[in-house]
């Protein structure tokens, strides 16, 4: 699995562009709909895919992929559900990297052991677990990497020099560079800042750096591309999703466009990144 992520970012280093992320909630509005959702991602130009674990109360999702999980667990889905998703995705797509991005309370009660066999065998790459920071390792992180799977740990504006070592430690896959403080959704403060960021981890590990939190729009994935190895996008694509549902909060014919016309946007920005760099 570490192999299909380091392959990924090899093509992009050789076609000189950053990776576009994109993260989708599995599961909502229902699971047919996320899984076509998340089979049309790469044709609409991701290079990556984080696909979301519902969970009642996660503590660093803003409002809209807050409201994004509940609408998957109110349609029943589970964590087996969305390694149901990873497999069926997986016939159709042996080559776009998968890392589940959640908290680690539903891993647990599904237990480690099942979820790292069961993950690796539906095809995941990676995980991003937000609540486990590298003191308990030992809990999923470590187990992870012993399975072939990436854990890929977040860094943060407040991740300064003495605690970036401990962090990167036992990260692969990438480095996930939160570029705000808070919740999802918010406004990045400052584009130099990131960049600035960026490269003082880069001066720390040989692993490519992606920038998420706030990206929305085209032109933000194309400023943060410039500096970044990728751009994560989630709140904007969670919210397309919630804008053409209905009042009962099921899909509608529009759905699956609507985030694939999205993509599209995104990719073209984040493509174009480094070539207006080098105007």
């Amino acid at each position: 699995m570490t192999a299909r992520m380091d392959a990924r970012f090899a093509k992009l280093r050789e076609e000189n562009r950053p990776a576009l992320v994109t993260f989708v909630m599995s599961g909502d509005p229902d699971f047919e709909t996320s899984l076509a959702i998340l089979k049309r991602l790469p044709a609409a130009g991701a290079d990556v895919v984080e696909l979301g674990m519902p969970f009642s109360d996660p503590m660093a999702d803003g409002p809209a992929i807050q409201a994004a999980g509940l609408r998957a667990l109110k349609a029943g889905q589970t964590l087996e559900k969305t390694l149901d998703m990873v497999r069926a995705f997986r016939e159709e797509d042996t080559d776009t990297p998968i890392v589940l991005m959640g908290y680690y309370n539903p891993i647990y009660v599904y237990g480690v052991d099942r979820f790292l066999a069961d993950a690796k065998a539906a095809g995941v790459d990676g995980l991003i677990i937000v609540d486990l920071p590298p003191e308990m390792d030992e809990e999923l992180c470590l187990p992870a990497l012993a399975a072939d799977i990436n854990f890929i740990r977040l860094a943060t504006p407040t991740t300064d020099d003495k605690r970036l070592p401990k962090v990167l430690a036992n990260t692969s896959g990438f480095v996930y560079y939160v570029s705000m403080t808070g919740i999802t959704g918010g406004a990045i403060a400052s584009t130099s800042a990131v960049a600035d960021a960026v490269n003082r981890i880069k001066r720390h590990t040989d692993l490519p750096v992606c920038v998420g939190f706030g990206v929305k729009t085209a032109e933000q994935a194309r400023t943060i591309g410039r500096d970044a190895d990728g751009v994560v996008v989630g709140t904007a694509i969670v919210q397309a999703v919630a804008n053409t549902l209905d009042n009962e909060n099921r899909a509608t014919g529009d759905t699956v466009e609507a985030v694939a016309t999205l993509v599209g946007g995104l990719a073209a920005g984040v493509r174009g990144a480094r070539l207006e760099a080098a105007k």
